[in-house]
Order: structure tokens, then C-alpha cells, then sequence
């Protein structure tokens, strides 16, 4: 049998670093992605097409019909505004396909969607990922704060599961390693949520139309996840779990 086909969208950056030595200064530029992480917690499980944060403006599907080609999407730490702004309405004032209610479609018509937490994930940093109150908010298990929604943990924090709660969480321990933060989110009242710390969800679970969502509230690698997290040998299996369970 032929593995799900994800299109995971975002999970990369440009770094622009002025250094500073006595009188004179230069620039570095580089670019980085947690990509590899994301290969290896989901490659042996599921086909992975990744597109970085700066090629949605222009390459990511408009219409639910582009997006049937794959089984599932996963949003990771890119805001709105790179799927709202394609190029030709930011510079020309051109019309442009409305890139989250087609994501909001596709599911309807059956497809799968998840979100990762992270500074441009649900509401973010400074409220910059600003997807309160778009089509995502409306399919997602949670409602999103219209503020800055990180909890940050730098003393870390674990959570406590029921391995019996959800098929997803079976044969897992009950305590799991340290994360450094979230974005604190609000379930719906029909959400399942599978994982919480202080009464957020951290894993929740939904439907929408034909198809099935899940939000995931921490990070999918540093900075919030941590090392002992990333390395965790249930990890992998956590993210083979949510596949199997939104592609079924």
C-alpha cells in the first residue's frame, strides 16, 4: 500500500546576522529549516513534499481541486499573511485565489489538515500569525486568541496522558519529556482533546465536512520542543500515529 502524500508548508527561515568588531561591521545571510526533523519523525510513515516558507507566496495551491493531490496538509510556523498576500495583490492589486478557504474546502471535501505550534502558528508572536478569525480558525478543533497566545515554559513542563484515552496514545508512557512552551488555544466544544497541560489542549483532535483536523500546540522542533523531546523514541511514533489516524 502507497503511503499518504503530505504537503507540509513552512518550518524555514532567512537569518541576517550583523556582526559588530570595534569600528567596522558586516552582514551574514543564511537560511535554515527544521525540515530534517520533520523527515525523520514522519519519512518511514508518510511521502513528505515540504514547501518553505518563502515559496507559498507564490507556489501554494488556490483551489481545493490542487490540494486533492494530497492526503493531508500541515501548517508549521508560517503566518497568514505569506498565503493571503500572493504577489500579484501585494504589488499589483491583482485578485488572487483566497489560499485558506481553499485549505477550508479541501477538507470539507474530505482532505486532512493539521497545525504546529510555533511564533508564526495560530495567533503567534505579537499576534503576527494572525489566523484568529480565518477559514483555519473555522476547521480547526480549537478557537485562537486575538492576541499574542504564547504560554512560554523555560523551566520546561511535561504532560501527563491517558494511554487508554485515544487509539493514538496507546502503549505510550504516561509522562512524557519537557516542552518549553505553546500556544495556548481554546477547545471547541465537540474537539477531543487527547493531550493538555493546565487545561489547554496541547493535542486536539476534529472533524470538518468529510474530513479530519488536528492542532498540535507546541513545537514540532526547538525551539520548544526539546532535545530530549526530539530524541524521545516515542516521538516518532506520536507523529506516525497522527497520520495514520487524519488519512484513514
Amino acid at each position: 500500500m502507497s503511503k499518504p502524500k503530505i504537503l507540509f508548508a513552512g518550518e524555514s527561515w532567512f537569518v541576517t546576522t550583523i556582526e559588530t568588531k570595534g569600528f567596522d561591521q558586516f552582514t551574514i545571510g543564511g537560511y535554515e529549516t527544521e525540515i530534517h526533523r520533520i523527515y525523520q519523525y514522519m519519512g518511514d510513515a508518510a511521502e513528505i513534499i515540504h514547501m518553505p516558507a518563502h515559496e507559498i507566496l507564490e507556489k501554494f495551491p488556490g483551489t481545493a481541486e490542487e490540494l486533492a493531490e494530497y492526503d493531508m496538509v500541515i501548517i508549521s510556523d508560517v503566518g497568514a499573511n505569506t498565503f493571503f498576500l500572493h504577489p500579484q495583490t501585494f504589488k499589483y492589486s491583482i485578485a488572487t485565489p483566497n489560499r485558506l478557504e481553499a485549505i477550508k474546502q479541501y477538507v470539507a471535501n474530505g482532505g486532512s489538515f493539521g497545525m504546529m505550534g510555533g511564533y508564526l502558528s495560530f495567533t503567534g508572536f505579537e499576534a503576527k500569525a494572525h489566523y484568529h478569525d480565518t477559514a483555519l480558525e473555522e476547521i480547526l478543533p480549537v478557537e485562537m486568541l486575538p492576541c499574542d497566545d504564547r504560554k512560554e515554559h523555560p523551566e520546561g513542563f511535561s504532560v501527563e496522558i491517558d494511554p487508554d484515552r485515544h487509539p493514538i496514545l496507546n502503549g505510550f508512557p504516561k509522562k512524557w519529556p519537557a516542552l518549553l512552551g505553546y500556544n495556548k488555544l481554546i477547545a471547541k466544544p465537540d474537539a477531543d482533546v487527547i493531550v493538555e497541560y493546565d487545561g489547554d489542549p496541547i493535542l486536539a483532535l476534529g472533524t470538518y465536512g468529510k474530513g479530519k483536523t488536528f492542532a498540535w500546540a507546541s513545537d514540532c522542533a526547538p525551539h520548544w520542543m526539546s532535545p530530549e523531546f526530539c530524541e524521545w523514541e516515542y516521538n516518532k511514533k506520536l507523529w506516525e500515529n497522527i497520520i495514520a489516524w487524519a488519512t484513514k
